[in-house]
């Protein structure tokens, strides 16, 4: 299983005061999720791993604060619950930076072309629950 999608940014922080800026970005994210779902496709049963990179240009935000509202947008579309989300990695890079991109997707090369801060957001199964790296 694999599922990737980008959403502009910058996010909504889940320590936002403003309750209304966060439901609304959290309608965003689905809605950008929902354009990137393949007709039939199912959402995944077993456990799951979240990867997501900010890639800013302003506005930078503490990566703990990014995940959970885009991990609550994808409920039922990506994954069926959010307890299913054993392993997120959570990066955030300057669009004005130095940094090599491996193995770009076309989604992740979107995202570099809309050429304004964005999310990477990739599902894709966890891994071992046996193995610690």
């Amino acid at each position: 299983m694999r599922f990737e999608f980008i959403v502009d940014g910058p996010p909504v922080s889940q320590q936002t005061r403003r309750r209304e800026n966060l439901r609304a970005w959290k309608i965003v994210v689905r809605k950008e999720a929902e354009k990137y779902w393949s007709p039939g496709q199912k959402a995944a049963t077993g456990l799951i791993m979240l990867k997501i990179t900010y890639f800013y240009d302003s506005v930078d935000m503490d990566v703990d604060n990014i995940v959970k509202p885009i991990q609550d947008a994808i409920i039922g579309l990506a994954y069926i619950d959010d307890d299913q989300v054993t392993d997120v990695l959570v990066r955030k890079r300057n669009l004005l930076g130095n940094f090599k991109v491996e193995n770009m997707t076309s989604i992740l090369a979107e995202g570099f072309s809309r050429g304004n801060e964005f999310l990477h957001i990739v599902v894709i199964e966890a891994p071992d629950q046996e193995v610690l790296i």
